[in-house]
Formats: structure tokens, C-alpha cells, sequence
């Protein structure tokens, strides 16, 4: 996602409600809502229009002598007309109101649906408080729109177009006064307009700036505090909510200064019309009810137009806003299924195999993160990866799950290249244990059962157990209802260790990743998660990415990576036996005792 959308040539090309249009589909959705809305606003602005006529004919013919009597029918006439508009404007306000809730709320779920599909690649880049604020703040500027705002343009509008209307009827040479002051009014509104989206796009992407920071800090708090650095949090979204502010009153000037300039040409041509009016009613060429009739088409009129001003620059925030989310809505994933998948074998057997595999991250495209990956694991197997930081380990977990594809070179499960089978056909043959485990608010059986949706109460309970997690869970407040918390912080390192481990036993993947699990717990808490992973291996194809030594001791096979490629291959011992090899090196840095203890204890 190119955040980098603030600037002024963004504004300069896009200066009209086009992204607005959109929106129109959702709105398409719901016939039966728009044209409720449809038929009450254009029944509020027509019975609007008639009131003017019933009090012309008052003035005119009410206070006679001759005809007392036509008074009082005015005044019911005119109370009538209030309850028709009364009714009219309620039921317009239900329906565009209970239209913008609803399109609002297609648009959020489709907008959320659609960045859940967006490649890691979008991701790297990408700073979720920003995704959260377009879900947020800008689909409310929708809502504002579309529930509103839209409605009143189009009711000024029409009452607008029929007071003009009505105005060349009642006197064609006073309008033609108003009809030539209309180009003044309006092109200047039209230039302002568009600075005002300009500014306000500007706004809402600081808005976007702020709210990233704000949700990065708040997931972060205990770093803050822990480093008594919540002086410095502050700090940092105080300027950034300043700037916000800035660019928001930025915004607002613009605004302001569109309102006060048609306000003041609208009712100052109003003012115009009105004197030349009371000279022709002097002048006996007008009566005094047509004068008022024709005044209070032209207050109508100059109301409507004041009105759209304001409603124009309310529109060009609200463009601003779609744009944006239009810009998400076009990001198209990276990582797709194929038009003509090839169907994944059944069984599964968990077969592995990097065939010439290269690949470069998209942020660092002139950096290989591996280069020429070239093994095969059999089915059952349990293969070891090692290596120093940096040297593509975690990269080969990457590629296998297909969150990014190889720049050359091709990767198989099970005789199959992963980018010619379904997407989600290809991930349901992994099951992963990470090192930083994802826990997220909701109870313990809810988080266990993330691994497949709808399993049974029992299921997760076995899987539980199977995880050694079972007896720490029980003695939740809440066992398994228990709610743990935002990130699963009332969870201690080894429990949320456990709960992976459960979930990868629920999910009965034929290839198991392990990104050493182990590698933060302490004694008692790594020895009951290794005994829940070794009774989860059992069977599975299994790869292992360590950072200890001694963890992959009784693997099948070790690679040992260093700067993107394979330097070294064998079991424990014949890599131990190798002086002056990085498995030899690491494992000296690490073991005071050398190889010879290692050695023993994987007998």
C-alpha cells in the first residue's frame, strides 16, 4: 500500500467525487432503501415549494375585507402542508440514515475481507494502525456521506433547481437577475471545493499517521513502561495528533472561507433582487404577494445553494476518504491460487523438496535471502535447520507456506509446485509451533481451536492434553472459558507455547514446522513442551529451525545455512566430527563443554 499519498500531486490529479462512484454498488444493494429515500426527499422538497404559492395568495387575497374567511383555510392549508413535510422529512431521514449504517457496514466487511486476503509481501510494508484508521475513520466519512450529506445535496438540489423553476414563473425578469449572478456563485465554489479535498485528504492521512503509531505504542506498553520511556510514547503521538490537527484546521479554513463567500453572494443577490422587487410593487407592475412569492423562492433557492457549498466540501472530504479506500480496495495479492490448480494428492504423505530455490524479499529485492536451495525430505523424516541469525532459516518456513514464491526455482509438497496448487489446499498440509506465539483475546478453547474452526469441545480438550496444557488450563479461573487476554498476556511463556502445540496437534498436519519452540522457557516449562512435541512429531514430516544446539539432536538430519545457503549437511555426529565447520563453531560458542557432552547426550 503506497502511503505516500499526501502529497500535492496526489491532490492535484484526482479534484472530483469520482471515487465516490464506488460506492454506488452498495448503494444498488438496497433498492428498496434508496427509493423510500428517493420518494420521501423529492415528496419533503415539493411540498417545501408549495408553501411560498399558499402565502402568496394570503397576502393577495387573505387580507380583503371581502374575503375574511379565505384567511383561516390559508393558515390550515399552510398547517397541512407543515405535517405532510414533517412526515415526508422523517421518514427520509429513517431511510438514508438506516442506508448509510447499512453500506457503511458492507464496506467495512468487505474492506476487512479483502487486506485478510493481501500477500505478506503488502504487509512488510504496510502499518496496520493506518489499515485500521481507512476502517474506521474514513468508511465514517462514508457513512457521513452516503447516510446524510448525499441526501441533503440531493434535496438542496431539487429544491434548488425547483425554486428556480418556480422563480422564472412568478417573474422571468427578476430571475434572469439571479440566473446571471449563478456563474459567479458557483465556479468559485467549485475551485474551492477542490481545495478543500486536497486538504482533507491531507488530514485524514495524518489522522492515519497518528492512529499507527498509537495502536504500534498500546500493543507495545509494557516495552514502554519496562523502559520508562512513556514520557517518550507521549511525546511522539502528541506531535503526531498536532500535526493531524494542523492539517485538520487546514482544512477547516478552507472550508469556512468556501461557506462565508457563498453565503455572502448568495443573500447579497437576494438583497438585489428584493429592491428591485419593492420598486416594481411600488410601480404597480408586481403585487405584494407576488413579490413575496417570488422572495421566498429565492430565499429557498439561495438557502439550497448555501447549503450545497457546504455540502460540497462535506462530499470532497468524504472523495477524499473513498479514494483511500479505493486505494486498498485495488491492492491486488501477490501470493494467488492458480486459474487451473492441480489438485494436492490424497493421502498426503508430506513429501518436501526445494528444487534450485532463489529469493529476494520485495523491500530488499537487491539482497538474496537464499540462493540455490537444492534438498529433498521423505516423508516421516525429521530434518534440522541451523544456523546464525541472518541466515535464511526462518525464509525457508516463508516459502513453504507460500507467503512469498521463489524468484527462481521451484518448491514441491508431495510432488506438487506450490504455485500451481490451491492456495489453501497447499497451507492445510503445514501445522506450524513459531517462536513468538500469536494469542488472541477470547477464551482458551477459543485459541486452541483456531487451528480448525468448529472443533469439538472434546477435540480441543484432547489436543490439550496431548500439549501437556490441559492441567494449567483446568486450573484457570474459568478452565476453558477462561478469557486470557489481549495477545494472551495472563499466560505465561511456556503456557502460550503449549497452546501452539495444541493447536498443531488439532490441526493433524502431515508436515509439522517448528521455529524453535523451545529457545525463551525456562527448564521445567521446556521439558513439558518437548515432551508435547515429541508426541506431536510422531509420523509427521517434521523441520525444525534451531537456535540451540541441543534441541535437534535427534533429528534425522541437520542443514546448516550460512548467508542464504546450504554449507553443510549430515546427522549430529558427522557434523560434530568436522573441526573447522560452522555446526562445529556454533556449537562450541554455545556448549562450554564442547561436542564431546553433545555427543553424549544425544545417545
Amino acid at each position: 500500500m503506497n502511503t505516500t499519498t499526501k502529497d500535492d500531486g496526489a491532490g492535484k490529479k484526482r479534484k472530483n467525487l469520482r471515487p465516490l462512484a464506488r460506492m454506488f454498488p452498495y448503494l444498488l444493494r438496497y433498492k428498496g432503501l434508496v427509493s423510500g429515500a428517493a420518494v420521501f426527499l423529492v415528496l419533503a422538497a415539493a411540498t417545501t415549494l408549495t408553501l411560498p404559492t399558499a402565502v402568496r395568495r394570503m397576502i393577495d387575497y387573505g387580507f380583503n375585507d371581502d374575503n375574511t374567511a379565505l384567511i383561516n383555510d390559508y393558515f390550515g392549508m399552510l398547517v397541512v402542508i407543515a405535517a405532510v413535510l414533517a412526515l415526508a422529512s422523517s421518514m427520509r431521514y429513517y431511510f438514508v440514515i438506516t442506508l448509510g449504517e447499512r453500506v457503511v457496514s458492507d464496506i467495512r466487511r468487505d474492506v476487512f475481507a479483502h487486506v485478510m486476503t493481501l500477500s505478506s509481501s503488502f504487509y512488510d510494508t504496510a502499518m496496520s494502525g493506518e489499515i485500521v484508521s481507512r476502517l474506521t475513520a474514513d468508511t465514517t466519512q462514508i457513512k457521513s456521506a452516503v447516510g446524510a450529506t448525499a441526501s441533503l445535496a440531493l434535496r438542496n438540489t431539487i429544491l434548488g433547481l425547483g425554486a428556480m423553476m418556480m422563480m422564472i414563473f412568478t417573474s422571468p425578469s427578476l430571475s434572469a437577475i439571479v440566473i446571471a449572478a449563478i456563474p459567479i456563485i458557483v465556479l468559485p465554489l467549485v475551485w474551492f471545493g477542490r481545495r478543500v479535498r486536497t486538504r482533507s485528504r491531507a488530514a485524514q492521512d495524518m489522522l492515519a499517521d497518528a492512529t499507527a503509531y498509537a495502536s504500534e505504542a498500546i500493543g507495545s506498553v509494557r516495552s514502554f513502561q519496562v523502559f520508562t520511556n512513556e514520557a517518550l510514547a507521549t511525546s511522539r503521538f502528541a506531535r503526531a495528533v498536532e500535526r493531524a490537527f494542523d492539517a485538520a484546521r487546514t482544512s477547516v479554513k478552507a472550508r469556512s472561507a468556501l461557506t462565508a463567500f457563498a453565503i455572502f453572494m448568495v443573500f447579497s443577490s437576494v438583497v438585489a433582487v428584493l429592491w428591485i422587487g419593492a420598486q416594481n410593487v411600488l410601480a404597480g407592475t408586481m403585487s405584494p404577494g407576488t413579490l413575496g412569492q417570488f422572495l421566498l423562492y429565492a430565499v429557498f433557492a439561495a438557502g439550497a445553494l448555501a447549503a450545497l457549498s457546504e455540502v460540497w466540501g462535506e462530499l470532497q472530504q468524504a472523495a477524499g476518504a473513498a479514494e483511500r479506500l479505493s486505494e486498498l480496495l485495488s491492492e491486488t495479492p501477490a501470493i494467488q491460487s492458480p486459474a487451473d490448480p492441480i489438485a494436492m494428492p490424497i493421502p498426503a504423505e508430506g513429501a518436501v523438496a526445494f528444487d534450485q530455490v532463489s529469493f529476494s524479499y520485495p523491500t530488499r529485492p537487491e539482497e538474496s535471502a537464499v540462493t540455490g536451495l537444492d534438498f529433498e525430505i521423505a516423508p516421516g523424516e525429521t530434518l534440522a535447520v541451523v544456523g546464525p541469525s541472518g541466515a535464511g532459516k526462518s525464509t525457508l518456513f516463508a516459502l513453504l507456506l507460500r507467503q512469498y514464491d521463489p524468484n527462481e526455482g521451484t518448491v514441491r509438497i508431495d510432488g506438487v509446485d506450490l504455485r500451481e496448487a490451491l492456495l489453501d489446499e497447499a497451507r492445510a498440509r503445514f501445522a506450524i509451533v513459531p517462536q513468538d506465539v500469536t494469542i488472541f483475546s477470547g477464551t482458551a478453547a477459543d485459541n486452541i481451536a483456531f487451528a480448525k474452526p468448529g472443533a469439538s469441545r472434546e477435540a480441543v480438550i484432547e489436543a490439550a492434553k496431548a500439549a501437556q496444557a490441559h492441567d494449567f488450563i483446568s486450573a484457570l479461573p474459568d478452565g476453558y472459558d477462561t478469557e486470557v487476554g489481549e495477545r494472551g498476556v495472563t499466560l505465561s511463556g511456556g503456557q502460550r507455547q503449549r497452546v501452539a502445540i495444541a493447536r498443531a496437534i488439532l490441526r493433524d498436519a502431515p508436515i509439522l514446522l517448528l521455529d524453535e519452540a523451545t529457545s525463551a522457557l525456562d527448564a521445567e516449562s521446556e521439558k513439558l513442551v518437548q515432551m508435547a512435541l515429541e508426541r506431536l512429531m510422531e509420523g509427521r514430516t517434521t523441520i525444525v529451525i534451531a537456535h540451540r544446539l541441543a534441541t535437534i539432536l535427534k533429528s534425522d538430519r541437520i542443514l546448516v545455512m550460512q548467508h542464504g545457503r546450504i554449507v553443510e549437511e549430515g546427522t549430529h555426529q558427522s557434523l560434530s566430527g568436522m573441526a573447522d565447520g560452522v555446526y562445529s563453531r556454533l556449537a562450541k560458542l554455545q556448549f562450554d563443554a564442547g561436542i564431546e557432552e553433545l555427543a553424549g547426550a544425544a545417545e
